[in-house]
């Protein structure tokens, strides 16, 4: 659905939300990474990115570390996942050919105009209000038999509820 950096950011900055009580308490780049399973350099470079943008703001240093620039409820998801998405919407049929919705339509399109419609507005009317005070799920304990390319981040996929017919 989207990029690894989108995931990565939508991650680190629901974090900072869990534990928002103000604008007091930072977060390292470890303990973030920690706790959401994320590679430390990548995500601090994410953070970076975040932080550029206003989103969150950070403190070198001992005692220094990451918190929310602002108050969770003006937080969108959108404003993250637009720092790293392109807003360019393929209007390609994937049936076959053509520009969805010009000439007949095929049979997707509804149901694809629903999706894209339904994360649009999960996208704008989710705010990072919805994780403050939510406790985090912690990460597996590591697993020495575990190989890196295993250990790695898998993109969300939703799970369908299908019956077989």
């Amino acid at each position: 659905m989207y990029s690894r950096q989108t995931e990565t950011a939508i991650a680190a900055i629901s974090r900072l939300a869990e534990v928002y009580d103000g604008a007091t308490t930072r977060l390292s780049v470890t303990e973030i990474a920690e706790s959401r399973n994320l590679q430390r350099p990548f995500l601090a470079k994410i953070l970076t990115v975040l932080s550029r943008a206003g989103l969150v703001s950070g403190t070198p240093g001992p005692g220094g570390g990451f918190m929310l620039a602002r108050e969770p409820k003006e937080i969108r998801i959108k404003d993250i996942y637009n720092l790293f998405e392109c807003d360019n919407t393929s209007h390609v049929c994937p049936f076959g050919g053509g520009v969805c919705g010009e000439g007949q339509q095929c049979p997707l399109h509804a149901e694809l105009v629903g999706i894209q419609s339904s994360v649009d507005h999960l996208l704008h009317d989710t705010t990072l209000e919805r994780f403050q005070g939510v406790e985090p799920t912690p990460p597996p304990p590591p697993d020495t038999a575990v190989t890196p390319a295993a250990n790695r981040r898998r993109p969300f996929r939703a799970r369908t509820n299908r019956t077989a017919d």
